[in-house]
C-alpha cells in the first residue's frame, strides 16, 4: 500500500519544483500531452532523477481512466533504453487512477515503443472493450469520464452518438446536457434538457443543468421557476441547497437584495450546517457592499 501511494504521487507531481530536462531528454520525448489525450496509447511520466515510467492509458468503463504500468527507462544518446530494474514489484503497483492533479504525458511514437519491446496494443486492452465500441452503455461511459475529469469538450462526441440514436437512453441527456454547459454551448444544454424534462419530469439532476443554463443567459426569472420545480423533485438536501445557492449566487452578482434574501433562506433550510454553501451564503451576506 505504501509503495503504491509513493508510485500514484510521482504520477500526480511528477516534474514540479524539478531543474530543467537535460536537452537529450528534449530530443527524444515531450511531457506536454493531458493524459485524456492519450487514450489508448502508450506515454511516459516524467519520473525521479533520469528515469521514467512508461505505461498504458485506457478508459475503464467502472473505473474511468486509468494508467497501467509497464516499466521504467532511461533516455539515452541513441534513444530510450528500458532500465533494468522495476518500479519495485509491478505486481504490487499494476494500475493507477488519474484525475484532475495528474501530471503531463508524453505520447510514445512508434519507434518509442519498439525501443522499449512493448507491443502496439496490449492483449489485456480487449476485456475492457465491448464486442461493439459503438454500443451505447460503452460511449455513455466514456463519456461521464471525461465530463468527471473536467475534459467535458471530449465527451460530447461519444454521448452526441449515443443521442442521435436513442435521446432518452440511461444518462445520456444528462450528461450530455452537463458536457453542452461545461463548454459554454448553453443554448445546446437548454434544447437538451427541456427536452428531457419533457420526457421524464422527475429528473432533478436535468433542472440543475437546465438552471444553470439559464442562469448563465442571465435569464434569472426562468431560471427560478427551474430551480423551484427542481427543489420540488428533488430527493436529497444537498441538492436542494446546491440549486438555492446557485439562485442565491447569482442574485448577489446583480446587486438584487430582496431576491437574494429569499433564496439565501431556501439555501439555509436545505444545507447541512458545515456546508460549502451556508459558508458562501454567510461570506455573501457579509461582503454585499463590497
Amino acid at each position: 500500500m505504501f509503495l503504491a501511494c509513493v508510485f500514484a504521487a510521482m504520477l500526480l507531481f511528477a516534474g514540479c519544483g524539478k531543474p530543467p530536462a537535460p536537452a537529450v531528454e528534449v530530443q527524444f520525448i515531450s511531457f506536454t500531452a493531458e493524459f485524456y489525450d492519450a487514450v489508448d496509447k502508450w506515454v511516459a511520466f516524467r519520473g525521479k532523477d533520469s528515469t521514467n515510467i512508461a505505461g498504458f492509458v485506457y478508459i475503464d468503463p467502472h473505473e474511468g481512466f486509468l494508467f497501467n504500468y509497464e516499466t521504467t527507462f532511461i533516455i539515452t544518446e541513441t534513444g530510450l533504453k528500458k532500465h533494468s530494474g522495476r518500479l519495485d514489484s509491478a505486481s504490487d503497483l499494476p494500475k493507477i487512477r488519474l484525475g484532475g492533479n495528474t501530471a503531463n504525458v508524453a505520447i510514445l511514437s512508434d519507434k518509442d515503443i519498439e525501443q522499449l519491446g512493448l507491443p502496439k496494443i496490449p492483449d489485456w486492452l480487449k476485456q475492457f472493450k465491448p464486442e461493439n465500441e459503438d454500443e451505447s452503455s460503452y460511449l455513455v461511459s466514456v463519456g461521464y469520464s471525461y465530463n468527471h475529469i473536467g475534459a467535458s469538450h471530449k465527451a460530447i462526441e461519444p454521448l452526441q452518438k449515443v443521442y442521435d440514436k436513442d435521446p432518452h437512453f440511461r444518462k445520456v441527456e444528462f450528461e450530455l446536457a452537463y458536457a453542452y454547459n461545461a463548454t459554454k454551448n448553453f443554448d445546446k444544454a437548454i434544447e437538451i434538457s427541456n427536452k428531457a424534462i419533457a420526457y421524464d419530469s422527475t429528473d432533478y439532476l436535468l433542472y440543475k443543468e437546465l438552471g444553470f443554463s439559464l442562469i448563465h443567459q442571465d435569464k434569472l426569472e426562468e431560471a427560478e421557476k427551474v430551480y423551484l420545480k427542481g427543489i420540488e423533485v428533488s430527493k436529497t438536501k444537498e441538492m436542494q441547497a446546491e440549486m438555492a445557492h446557485n439562485m442565491a449566487y447569482s442574485y448577489f452578482l446583480v446587486k438584487n437584495k430582496p431576491k437574494f434574501k429569499e433564496w439565501a433562506e431556501l439555501t439555509k433550510k436545505y444545507a447541512e450546517e458545515d456546508s460549502k454553501f451556508l459558508r458562501n451564503i454567510k461570506y455573501f451576506e457579509k461582503n454585499w457592499d463590497k
